[in-house]
């Protein structure tokens, strides 16, 4: 099989299909240096976690797609696709981080966390449909940046949003099981 040239690979044109309203106007991890920062402990970052998990947002869709939301609100839970615009652009050249800024962590390939830091900086959250009115969604558990670009919106299924049996590295099961004990609390 041949493998295709990447310098003649097709550039990619992606469009808003709207923003995001949120009462988060700064992201918590940044880009920095040759790495990330978040200069929080991860007990702190559990506290906000969980209340961002209860945090409501407005996504507000572009008035030239109307009726594009129509019927996801019989839906629990979508998946937003969303731009980190307040990214700087030498975040998009790093390929190794440490885990949420976190120098405890093993230094990792980016592809293995959720960092925004990315050479294609498109992040991804599951959140709770509340309700729909016209052309704007009010979702719940959306870490978005106020006016972060909307890229797509997909409903959440049983079959095409879950895995089973779910492996994670011994740091991200460390960082899981911190976040959780400390939410506890």
């Amino acid at each position: 099989m041949t493998e295709p040239d990447f310098s003649k690979l097709a550039e990619m044109t992606i469009r808003p299909v709207g923003y995001v309203r949120s009462e988060i106007k700064a992201p918590s991890l940044r880009a920095k240096g040759e790495d990330i920062e978040l200069d929080k402990e991860l007990q702190q970052i559990a506290i906000e976690a969980k209340a961002i998990r209860s945090l409501v947002s407005e996504l507000v869709i572009r008035p030239d797609l109307e009726g594009i939301l129509d019927g996801l609100d019989d839906f629990s839970h979508a998946l937003v696709l969303y731009w980190p615009h307040l990214l700087p652009s030498h975040g998009r050249s790093l390929t190794k981080v440490h885990p949420m800024g976190q120098k405890a962590f093993p230094l990792v390939g980016v592809f293995s966390t959720c960092s925004p830091a990315r050479p294609n900086p498109i992040l991804v959250t599951a959140v709770k449909i509340l309700e729909k009115k016209g052309n704007i969604l009010k979702v719940q558990g959306l870490e978005a940046v106020d006016q972060s670009p909307i890229i797509d919106i997909k409903p959440c299924t049983k079959t095409y949003c879950l895995a089973e049996d779910i492996k994670l590295s011994d740091w991200m099961d460390q960082i899981e099981k911190a976040l959780s004990q400390a939410e506890r609390k």
